[in-house]
């Protein structure tokens, strides 16, 4: 509401009433959201003329034209309570019915009439409605904005210019006498009771009426006058039957053939016995060719937008315009005859007087700036004359403000140019989508007093989020992710291709109702939204916003829009990068280890941590792998350089590592195979790998390395070694044999393998790095940091690559704290090289897992180590040797002293053996063979589901094996399961 009767007020004094009757209907039906207005305005008898409306039709509004003052109509109602007043309408009847309460059309529910009067100073000059749809009465507020809206109106109705331009000199009543014989006259004569009225046939025609349209009353004449010169003829006629004085006004009617034309009019009001105004009679006449020349000089003078006087040989005024009067503070009735140097306006102003007369003298015109009392600034003319002199003086204000802005405007844009320079140039430097935005917040917002920036990419139909800067969380997740269908400024920016701009909070409101919220939650109030196009495709918006009201020039608008195509082309070239950045990341995390094992024998942690910026994806790796007997196989290696061709050979080397460890390969074996495949590879790999063996049995760890850092093993009592191992030459470079290095591990101790890129660096030799990482680990233990190895690595992090080091080489560090298996949970036993050690070993299992609790998996490992101890009784040698290992799993191992190792082969159904190991696969969760300094293992892993065991599938089934005790030899061929090849 403030906003419409701000806007209001800038209207300039001396428009005409017609305009002023628009403006105000128009922004009375905008802020009610009514369906339509009208403006009546008071006739001197009991009927209001309808003059302006807006919204309605002509159907609706031509029955409302002239209506009775005195009757029941909403605008007839206000004028005569001389307040508001609301008309509901009922849902049936016709609309216009004069006499009767207005009411629409059916369906029409909640509609109805708002009216309220206006004024004159103590007399109501008429009144304003609006019809109101179905929100029915308006709210006390909208009341107040309509009341404000009719004091603005009344007051520009004073100030519009009179229908009766300025009377020049040289007019004099001999003048008019003879024109008065060139025109034609008509006479009227109206009966100020009833509304009567008598017009001759001149009158007919002047007034532009047919004979039988002619109603004979006075609403008749008030038909055809001109809107804007109603009222100041109606008040002439009002001043002339109060003041028993001459009535002569000038106005516009309506001729016949459409058009408006200038009459005058003359009248003498007679009265009755009781001194009461009975009869008004006069004359017009057409004064049209005379008032040509008047208005042009009149109005040209009168309404110009610079003050003008004009003054008589001895400085006194004859004349003075509108914005005179407004400077001077006085009406040009006051001014006239008074000289020039008496006005206060004139004494206050130093030397104004002397430097008049002196341009008089000269007969030069001069002019100068003069600051006024009430401190604004004016530009003053004197134009000397043969009859007088004139001045002319213009309001300078506001222009030397602006013209002091566009100064500091232009050594603004000097500036903003320089940053502009600047920020070309970090837009070429940078490499990632956040360098951009960065960039952008850095060389964008403080020139243009920006206090926020939100970057946005659109993925398929939606909006996600690239950057920003002066947002909360929570806006930014209502901004994030919206659909192409949700209505949002941004996409409509996006949508059309070209910025848009919203200067206030109330302004987006307006445009954005669904997000009123929004503005208040982000906490701002202007907005510059830019799409970014690059190669012809608008693929995102930069949001430029402010905690401000801001309206942004036209020269900063086009800056901005300059600026986003600079941003459009960065960000598109960041993004390509950032998408083959990811895709290289994505690459390097597949290689790795997605999850680290959970083991008995090892409680692992590890981190990657890639390079520096601008860097690809590497070649360091690292990795976790679980062998049989308790055994864990820890690897870490390193392909020097980046790229895809480093990150492949690394893939390739991980899962060689793999397969050669599921073998069973000792650590120098191992390296000597991925000597061989690297050496395949060519000269230009370079590759360092260290490969240490753990066995939880004997808590022994073997270790061989091919021109890698040796590890650091942490002590439970807290100290910190590097076992001395031998510096084998990197892989591809060095001649078999590799050498093994065998330490023992003390329960709990923490071994770390890492790569060269954590320890080593162009600030930073490899000695003084390990010397750190030591002292890292020293002082976890002591505070305690190293018993949870998640926070271990983060330290190890922190102290060796912290965040803001911009490293050159990838790390890879594994953490692996080693557990030893309890002697409780191992048992071994010799056997006899005879086909009764299959008994004894039954015996000794059925002893021993009784002993463990896990007697429900005797039958299922009797009939296993039966078949194993068989398949060595038959086709191998000893020593024969049983092991039990009770771990989270159960492990039966059996040793022999042969190098030969057995196969799966499928049986026919006429062969008797060869389904052995067909059975041993069958009944355990895993099985395999190692070979051994002696000969080899056969091995055999089964799930404990609990200390109490669970029913096992084969109970019952073999009982009559389980039974058969000392009596049975071993040999279970006669039984179909016998056999296992080799």
């Amino acid at each position: 509401m403030n906003a419409r009767l701000a806007l209001l007020g800038t209207v300039a004094p001396g428009v005409a009433e017609s305009e002023v009757f628009r403006l105000a209907l128009q922004h009375a039906v905008g802020e009610l959201g009514a369906l339509g207005g009208m403006i009546h305005l008071r006739g001197p008898m009991s009927a209001l003329r309808l003059v302006s409306t807006t919204g309605l039709p002509p159907a609706l509004t031509r029955r409302w034209e002239i209506i009775d003052q005195e009757g029941p109509l909403a605008p007839a109602r206000a004028l005569h309570e001389g307040s508001g007043v609301w008309v509901p309408l009922s849902p049936s009847g016709t609309v216009g019915t004069i006499g009767t309460v207005d009411t629409p059309d059916a369906g029409w529910p909640g509609t109805g009439l708002a009216a309220l009067p206006m004024r004159n100073g103590h007399r109501s000059t008429g009144a304003l409605t609006v019809l109101m749809g179905d929100q029915g009465e308006p709210a006390p507020e909208h009341w107040e904005f309509l009341r404000a809206l009719i004091v603005w109106a009344e007051d520009r109705m004073v100030q519009a210019p009179p229908p009766i331009g300025p009377v020049l000199p040289e007019q004099n009543s001999g003048r008019l006498r003879q024109a008065l014989k060139e025109v034609s006259v008509g006479s009227w004569d109206w009966n100020i009771r009833s509304g009567d009225l008598i017009w001759d046939d001149a009158a007919l025609e002047l007034y532009g009426t047919r004979p039988q349209d002619f109603t004979g009353k006075v609403e008749c004449w008030m038909r055809c006058v001109h809107p804007d010169d109603l009222a100041p003829t109606l008040a002439a006629a009002d001043r002339a039957i109060i003041d028993d004085g001459v009535f002569e006004a000038e106005y516009r009617v309506r001729k016949l053939d459409g058009t408006w034309g200038w009459t005058q009019a003359r009248a003498r009001v007679t009265y009755d016995e009781n001194g009461e105004p009975h009869r008004m009679i006069g004359v017009g006449w057409d004064s049209d060719e005379p008032r040509s020349a008047r208005d042009a000089l009149g109005r040209a003078l009168r309404h110009m937008s610079d003050g003008f006087l004009a003054m008589d040989d001895d400085w006194r005024i004859t004349f003075a315009n509108v914005e005179a009067e407004r400077t001077l503070g006085y009406s040009e009735e006051e001014l006239f005859g008074r000289l020039l140097w008496d006005l206060p306006a004139a004494e206050q102003v130093p030397g104004l007087e002397i430097r008049c007369r002196q341009a008089a003298t000269a007969e030069k015109s001069v002019s100068f700036d003069v600051r006024l009392p009430n401190g604004r600034l004016c530009h003053l003319r004197l134009v000397p004359g043969p009859d007088g002199r004139t001045i002319y003086f213009t309001d300078v204000t506001e222009k030397r403000r602006l013209e002091e802005e566009r100064r500091s405007a232009e050594r603004a844009a000097s500036e903003r140019a320089a940053r502009i320079a600047e920020l070309t140039a970090a837009l070429a430097k940078a490499t990632t989508s956040k360098d951009v935005v960065d960039a952008v917040a850095r060389r964008v917002l403080p020139p243009f007093e920006a206090t926020g920036l939100v970057v946005q990419a659109v993925e398929g139909d939606r909006l996600h989020t690239v950057g920003s800067v002066g947002y909360p969380a929570d806006v930014l997740a209502v901004l994030d992710g919206r659909e192409r269908t949700e209505p949002s400024p941004l996409w409509d920016a996006i949508l059309a291709g070209a910025p848009l701009f919203m200067s206030s909070r109330q302004e987006f409101i307006a445009r954005y109702p669904e997000d009123a919220e929004l503005p208040a939650r982000a906490g701002k109030q202007a907005w510059a939204l830019l799409p970014l196009t690059a190669s012809g495709h608008t693929f995102g918006i930069c949001a430029v916003t402010f905690d401000h009201p801001r309206r942004l020039t036209d020269e900063e608008r086009t800056l901005l829009t300059a600026t986003s195509a600079l941003v459009a082309q960065a960000l598109e070239r960041a993004r390509l990068f950032d998408a083959e950045h990811t895709r290289s990341r994505e690459l390097q995390r597949s290689l790795l280890p997605r999850d680290l094992p959970a083991l008995p024998a090892c409680t692992a942690a590890a981190r990657y941590l890639p390079a520096g910026q601008g860097m690809d994806v590497g070649g360091d790796w690292y990795d976790i792998i679980p062998l049989s007997g308790g055994q864990v196989a820890l690897v870490v290696g390193d392909v020097m350089g980046h790229g895809l061709p480093e990150a492949a050979t690394m893939g390739r080397l991980r899962t060689a590592v793999h397969t050669l460890a599921d073998l069973e390969l000792p650590p120098d074996e191992i390296m000597s195979h991925l000597n061989d495949i690297v050496g395949a590879m060519g000269e230009e790999s370079y590759v360092t790998c260290l490969y240490a063996l753990y066995d939880s049995t004997t808590r022994s760890c073997s270790i061989a390395r091919a021109g890698h850092p040796p590890p650091a093993l942490l002590h439970p009592d807290g100290t910190v070694v590097f076992p001395p191992l031998s510096a084998d030459p990197p892989l591809g470079a060095a001649e078999p044999p590799f050498e093994t290095t065998e330490i023992q591990v003390p329960e709990g101790s923490v071994l770390v393998l890492y790569t060269d890129g954590l320890v080593e660096s162009s600030k930073r030799e490899m000695d003084e790095g390990m010397a750190a990482l030591a002292d890292v680990l020293a002082s976890s233990h002591t505070d305690g940091t190293a018993k949870d190895l998640e926070h271990l690595c983060e330290r190890i992090t922190a102290a060796l690559l912290p965040a803001d080091h911009q490293a050159a080489d990838d790390a890879a560090f594994l953490l692996a704290r080693l557990h030893a298996l309890p002697t409780s949970r191992m048992a071994s036993w010799p056997l006899p090289d005879n086909p009764r050690a299959a008994g004894q070993a039954r015996a000794l299992i059925r002893d021993q897992l009784a002993a463990w609790g896990l007697d429900a998996l005797t039958p299922t490992t009797e009939l296993l180590a039966s078949e194993l101890v068989g398949n060595v009784i038959r086709h191998a040698r000893g020593p024969l040797r049983l092991r039990l290992l009770h771990g989270a799993d159960l492990i039966c191992e059996v040793f022999d002293g042969s190098l030969t190792m057995p196969r799966i082969r499928r049986a026919t159904e006429t062969d008797e053996g060869g389904r052995g190991l067909q059975l041993v696969t069958a009944l355990s969760q895993r099985w395999g063979t190692r070979y051994t300094p002696t000969g080899k293992c056969i091995w055999t892993e089964q799930a404990v589901r609990g200390e109490s065991g669970a029913a096992d599938p084969l109970e019952g089934m073999f009982l009559g094996v389980a039974g058969l005790g000392e009596d049975f030899d071993g040999d279970l061929d006669g039984l179909g399961f016998g056999d296992g090849e080799l």
